[in-house]
Order: structure tokens, then C-alpha cells, then sequence
């Protein structure tokens, strides 16, 4: 009887410990930041080895997105992460590769369950944009929401907002700072700031060098910042459908994405002038 005594109190030793433990790793993991690239490959173009533009930040029970560029919503699911559980996303420009996907983010989710609204941030024109995309899919959110499968009427609303320069975002702990970068005639153009619990990370946004972006990322943990090749690259002289050398891109399509690069500069003054920002 005493033997048996003493290995219940071992093993109750061990749950105890076990749960303490249990309880330490979900508080460290909700005081972290985690950054995932979902998808890295710009311009409008389509690659079966890279997803478009989008970036999620964890931060305790916020999931932010931004950018939500092509295939977005499948990168999370190879992930494990559930897009219903994307509600928020906060837009850098309204470029095409970087909002393609936000009629699937809107849609596909809903149906999967989600209940609160979808909430969108971006430059002038996003309320505009989510209105219009509203309106384009109203026969099947109708029958969707009203008719057949009765979907949450709550999970099919939209908050969007057009946003200016500064904090645009504080709740949770967790606070999103907007601010302006030079896209050429991109405007307005945003980069944006995250910090919580004494971490932050920034995405750039499409920008040429920008003393705004170096003022925001003063202190910073992480930049994610996204590059191009200058339109005058010698490499990209010669017949459009010409596929680039190690590359599966082809000359033209490289010629679209170095548009977003409105630089003149050689490609060493260019590198000069981004080494010089990154140091700063």
C-alpha cells in the first residue's frame, strides 16, 4: 500500500510539472512575434514554384495579413493556418499582385466558417475596391447567405477603411503603424510597422529607397523589405518571350515587375544606394 502510495504521488509529481510547463510554453508563445512569408514573387505574373505577395504577423491572438497576393489563402492551409481565421489584413497598394486574392480571402473562409466581418486597411480607394467586390459577387452571396446554405449574414460583412500615415491599428497589445514610401507614381503607397510585447517587424511595401522607411524601422527587429531588377538591366534587352538564363521567367515578364523599380540608375549605383539605406 505504501509502494502504491508513493508512485501515485510521483506520477502526480509529474502531471504537476508537466502542466506547469505546459502553461510556461503557451505563455513564451504568446509573448512572441512570428513572421511568415506566405508568398514573396511580385509583379503580375504566375509561377507554380512561388505564392504572390503576402506576409502574416502573429502576434498573442492576432493574425495579421498583408498584402494578399495570388494563391495566399492555399500557402495557409499548406501551413496548417485556417483562413477564416484571417480576418485582418492591411494593404501596401492597390496593385493587383498584391490584392488578387482578397475575393478568395473574402469568399472561401465564410464558407468555412467564418462569423466576423473581414476587415480590410489600405490606401484611398480600398472602401471603394471592397464595395465593388461586394457587388460583384452578390448573386452568390445572396443564395449562399439567404437561400441555400444559409452562411453567417455576420461572416459576409466588410469594414474597410482608407488610411493615412501613422497608427492604424492598437488592440491586443499589438500596434500597426502606416507609413508613406516612394512607389514612383504609386500613390499613396504604404509600408507598415507591427510591435508588440518590446518586438517589431517591417514590411516595405514596393518603395525605391525611402528616408520614411528608414524612419520607421529606426529599433526594429526584422525588415522585410521587397527588391526588383532596374529596367535597364542589360539582361533584360532582347526578344520578350526569351526566357531569362536560370530563370523560369521569361524577359517580359521580368520587364513588368522591373516597373515597379522607377529608378534610371545602373545596377551598381542602385546597389550602392540600397546598401547605404540598410545600414543607416
Amino acid at each position: 500500500m505504501k509502494r502504491t502510495s508513493i508512485l501515485f504521488g510521483f506520477l502526480f509529481l509529474i502531471g504537476l510539472r508537466a502542466n506547469a510547463h505546459s502553461q510556461e510554453a503557451a505563455a513564451s508563445s504568446e509573448s512572441k512575434l512570428k513572421v511568415i512569408l506566405l508568398g514573396t514573387a511580385g509583379g503580375p505574373t504566375a509561377n507554380a514554384q512561388r505564392l504572390g505577395i503576402g506576409t502574416l504577423v502573429l502576434a498573442g491572438t492576432e493574425k495579421l495579413l498583408f498584402d494578399c497576393g495570388r494563391s495566399i489563402t492555399t500557402g495557409m492551409v499548406r501551413l496548417g493556418i485556417n483562413p477564416a481565421d484571417v480576418t485582418k489584413v492591411f494593404v501596401t497598394h492597390l496593385h493587383s499582385d498584391h490584392v488578387v486574392s482578397l475575393p478568395e480571402l473574402y469568399l472561401f473562409p465564410w464558407a468555412q466558417g467564418r462569423s466576423v466581418p473581414l476587415q480590410v486597411w489600405g490606401p484611398e480607394g480600398t472602401r471603394a475596391m471592397m464595395r465593388h467586390l461586394q457587388e460583384a459577387f452578390e448573386f452568390d452571396i445572396h443564395i449562399r447567405r439567404d437561400v441555400d446554405e444559409k452562411f453567417s449574414s455576420e461572416g459576409i460583412k466588410v469594414i474597410a477603411t482608407d488610411i493615412h500615415q501613422g497608427v492604424v491599428y492598437d488592440a491586443n497589445g499589438v500596434k500597426v503603424t502606416a507609413f508613406y514610401v516612394d512607389h514612383g507614381p504609386v500613390k499613396p503607397a504604404f509600408g507598415y510597422r507591427v510591435d508588440y510585447q518590446g518586438h517589431s517587424v517591417v514590411m516595405s511595401g514596393d518603395t525605391k529607397p525611402s528616408d520614411n522607411l528608414v524612419k520607421y524601422s529606426q529599433g526594429i527587429d526584422v525588415l522585410i523589405h521587397e527588391v526588383a531588377r532596374p529596367k535597364d538591366d542589360p539582361a533584360l534587352i532582347g526578344p520578350p518571350d526569351e526566357l531569362l538564363p536560370g530563370s523560369r521567367q521569361t524577359r517580359g515578364q521580368a520587364k513588368i515587375i522591373a516597373d515597379h523599380c522607377r529608378s534610371r540608375t545602373r545596377v551598381p549605383e542602385s546597389e550602392t544606394k540600397a546598401r547605404t539605406v540598410l545600414t543607416r
